[in-house]
């Protein structure tokens, strides 16, 4: 298994706790058998999209794949260092390296309805982004650099000090802008 993706193993824990097949938790969340496989195994890199899918389907948080021991108190992270991290690709069908780390700032807190990620963005040198929606919203807050998104047929430019706020049910896509790598904070809603 990558040490870029550890959440495979919690992904099948889930599943085979709930006596799912894959091919069942792949009908229900939209996914392929052959990506959910290769997640399981921790071969890829996946995209933030399937992963609410796949949490979705499993009627759990996403934040539950990144959680250890739950806590009903505040959670607290110092200065924002934090040891959960996870990788994303940022393209659901190129998952062989991660273009975004995802560190949790709310690790740990059950019951929670925001997942709170202090996110470093890496350049894409990509020129074309293939665009992914899942329920929710997405709240993002640019502490260095700049980022893109875009958003359905529009691009936006965010700068750092710039925050953006929309609904994850429209197609969209967030990357680095320019020559730069860059971070943000984001707080992700995504109903289960």
């Amino acid at each position: 298994m990558s040490d870029k993706n550890l959440i495979g193993a919690k992904i099948r824990q889930l599943r085979e706790n709930r006596e799912m097949s894959q091919l069942q938790l792949a009908n229900a969340s939209e996914n392929s058998v052959e990506l959910l496989e290769h997640i399981e195994n921790g071969d890829v890199v996946p995209s933030l999209t399937p992963l609410i899918k796949i949490a979705k389907a499993l009627d759990v948080r996403i934040g539950t794949f990144m959680d250890d021991v739950q806590q009903r108190g505040p959670v607290i992270v110092e200065q924002g260092q934090t040891e959960k991290v996870i990788y994303f690709s940022g393209q659901k069908d190129q998952t062989k390296e991660s273009a975004m780390e995802f560190y949790s700032l709310a690790s740990g807190k059950c019951d929670r309805h925001m997942e709170p990620f202090l996110i470093d963005v890496d350049i894409h040198d990509d020129a074309e982004f293939k665009l992914e929606s899942h329920e929710g919203e997405e709240f993002i807050y640019v502490i260095e650099g700049e980022i893109e998104i875009v958003y359905g047929s529009e691009k936006y430019t965010v700068s750092k000090g710039d925050t953006i706020y929309y609904d994850s049910v429209v197609p969209h896509h967030l990357h680095a802008y320019g020559e730069k790598p860059a971070k943000i904070l984001a707080v992700i809603y995504a109903p289960f």
